[in-house]
């Protein structure tokens, strides 16, 4: 079987699961993450602007960011984006830093994420399904272009099938990993 069918199966697979890790680090749980704030934006001169573009942002606390705007004058922008957000985040300010408190999340609000995460592990799953179809067609290609032979199909589809069962359970492990994280109190 062709080595680089299973590299080129194997880093979509990657991609898959390096994808819902980044789409985990935004599911709000009931500890502060600056990566909560990666998606908003806020209008800088015209311009739609990443929060971490327009100051620092740190979490000096386990339920607190704050961030300090390079311009006090964006403070009013930032803290609007943030209502905006549809995260359910309360910003208040000094005139110097905004602060941000993460109200502990209710079992209702909680079992939701859960619901979400599963959706989310759903989506990746799909996406490492379709890299093993992707080099199953390729497979049967190059055996019906002679390239290869039938037992050389079949040990093909076998290897990319172990390979794709491997990738589920790794999705199946960081999903409950991330619904143990949001389900903790």
């Amino acid at each position: 079987m062709d080595k680089d069918l299973t590299a080129t199966a194997r880093t979509a697979m990657d991609k898959a699961i390096d994808a819902l890790k980044k789409e985990f680090s935004k599911v709000r749980t009931g500890r502060a993450s600056a990566a909560l704030l990666d998606d908003i934006r806020l209008d800088y001169y015209g311009t739609p602007t990443a929060l971490n573009q327009v100051g620092t942002l740190a979490v000096p606390e386990p339920r607190l960011i704050t961030i300090q705007p390079w311009e006090k004058k964006l403070i009013p922008e930032i803290e609007k984006a943030i209502y905006k957000s549809d995260l359910g985040l309360n910003p208040t300010s000094d005139g110097q830093l905004v602060r941000i408190a993460i109200p502990p999340l209710t079992e209702e609000r909680r079992k939701e994420m859960v619901k979400l995460v599963k959706r989310m592990g759903e989506e990746a799953k799909i996406a490492i399904r379709n890299a093993r179809r992707d080099a199953n067609e390729t497979l049967k290609k190059q055996e019906k272009s002679k390239e290869i032979s039938e037992d050389d199909l079949k040990r093909g589809e076998k290897a990319i099938q172990d390979l794709t069962d491997d990738y589920v359970k790794k999705t199946d492990d960081v999903v409950s990993a991330k619904e143990k994280e949001v389900m903790e109190v």
